[in-house]
């Protein structure tokens, strides 16, 4: 019996049943799409982001108070602590490794270049070097994914060969020395180190200090200073989510022993990619090492994406919204296109419940309906955007699919509830006399 009212009412007023089933498919196709988005959107925007660079800087604990105009280090060679490049594999041992994205280390080294006319910072650093890592596998890292936006005129030197890149200021100065194919002589700047011979295979533009340097791979540097195996900073790139209130207790709790966290919270912290947490890992494996967060890349990535998660669930709830505010109105229309129907069944004893139980099944019915669609539809429209806004198509959350059809669910039965009320309280006998 229930079947048959059910079906007879989707064969007598299919029109209003299509608007309905069409408001679920819109609403849920945009919460599908938006949803699918934000589950990856932190990780996309995290890797968009790495374009900015590193943000994290790694240097020796115990050190000698640094002397640094434009952000190079000018302290004698033979002052300072100095790190192991043996071991920046452990790096990619930590429990965030996988969020490693890159890592650098640099070695200033106060030189002579005669073809510059007197002193020059030399920068050791790499381009793209293999790391050995303790689990058998090398990683490739370097430059080319801790400073992204360093143009180079030219190429880049091979690692450990006898070549350089000169920085586009110093260039500019002497561009009769300093010419692509060309060759220098750098020496220590105590004047008593061996003359090393390199020949400049590009001139590159950093945008700060290194514009007026000149960039050698990191042995040369070594051998320069007089300190094989060792560096005095690392840049390390690192995916991270923003951070939140566990994000700064736990950072605090680093710096300050009187701030503790429970066992409970600091298994969330460290199981979270927050920049804290992946400080301090780094620390674990590189001990006597300050692992800093570079604010202006860390603060701006932490806004952006609180702001677009934000935006996307806002237009998620407002999806929501509009397509139970059309539920209801189709429902309220069709309740009282139907209210001799009710009336009917009223006097011939159907109670309250069975009225809006009939009702609500045809509800659920267009939700599971509008569900299915709308999540197909969804993921060919986050599809589309992510390809649009990325770069890449988004890929489809299938894990999604009981949320969008139990929040179709919800969106019906809401939109429906005002106009089931209004019905529920409908007296057969006015109905009856055509009042």
């Amino acid at each position: 019996m229930l079947a048959r009212l059910v079906r007879e009412s989707f064969t007598r007023n299919p029109r209003r049943k299509i608007l309905t089933g069409a408001a679920l498919v819109v609403g849920m196709a945009v919460a599908t799409a938006t949803l699918t988005i934000a589950l990856e959107v932190g990780d996309r925007l995290a890797r968009e982001f790495r374009n900015f660079g590193a943000n994290l800087l790694v240097t020796p604990h115990s050190d000698t108070l640094p002397v640094e105009i434009g952000g190079v280090d000018y302290r004698p060679v033979n002052e300072g602590a100095y790190l192991q490049e043996a071991d920046l594999g452990k790096l990619k041992t930590i429990f965030w490794r996988h969020n490693i994205e890159g890592f650098t280390p640099f070695l200033d080294v106060p030189a002579s270049v005669a073809e510059a006319g007197g002193a020059v910072t030399v920068i050791g650093t790499w381009f793209e070097h293999g790391v050995p890592v303790p689990d058998g596998t090398t990683f490739k890292t370097g430059l080319s994914i801790t400073h992204p936006w360093w143009k180079i005129d030219g190429g880049w030197f091979q690692d450990g060969a006898a070549e350089c890149v000169v920085g586009a200021a110093l260039a500019a100065k002497h561009p009769a020395e300093f010419k692509i194919g060309g060759t220098i002589n750098v020496v220590k700047d105590d004047g008593r180190g061996t003359k090393i011979p390199l020949t400049i295979t590009g001139i590159v533009s950093t945008g700060d200090a290194g514009d007026n340097s000149v960039l050698v791979p990191l042995s040369v540097a070594q051998k320069l200073s007089g300190h094989p195996g060792e560096f005095r900073s690392l840049f390390v790139s690192a995916l991270t989510k923003p951070a939140d209130a566990l994000a700064e207790r736990g950072e605090m709790a680093q710096n300050d022993k009187n701030i503790q966290l429970t066992p409970t919270e600091y298994d969330r912290w460290f199981c979270s990619p927050y920049i804290s947490s992946i400080s301090f890992q780094i620390k674990t494996v590189l001990p006597r090492t300050d692992v800093r967060a570079i604010r202006r890349v860390a603060e701006t990535e932490g806004r952006v994406l609180l702001r677009v998660s934000t935006l996307l669930w806002i237009v998620t709830l407002a999806a929501l919204i509009a397509a139970a505010l059309a539920v209801a109105a189709t429902s309220a229309t069709t309740v009282l296109e139907r209210r001799s129907e009710i009336g009917v069944m009223k006097a011939l004893g159907a109670s309250n419940f069975a009225v809006t139980g009939l009702f609500l099944l045809e509800q659920l019915m267009l939700a599971i309906f509008g569900g299915t669609v709308g999540f197909i539809f969804g993921a060919g429209l986050a599809h589309v955007l992510g390809n649009s806004v990325f770069g890449t198509p988004a890929t489809p959350q299938f894990v999604l699919v009981p949320i969008v059809l139990g929040l179709a669910s919800i969106v019906a039965l809401v939109g429906s509830l005002i106009p089931l009320r209004r019905a529920a309280h409908l007296r057969p006998s006015l109905i009856l006399r055509g009042q």
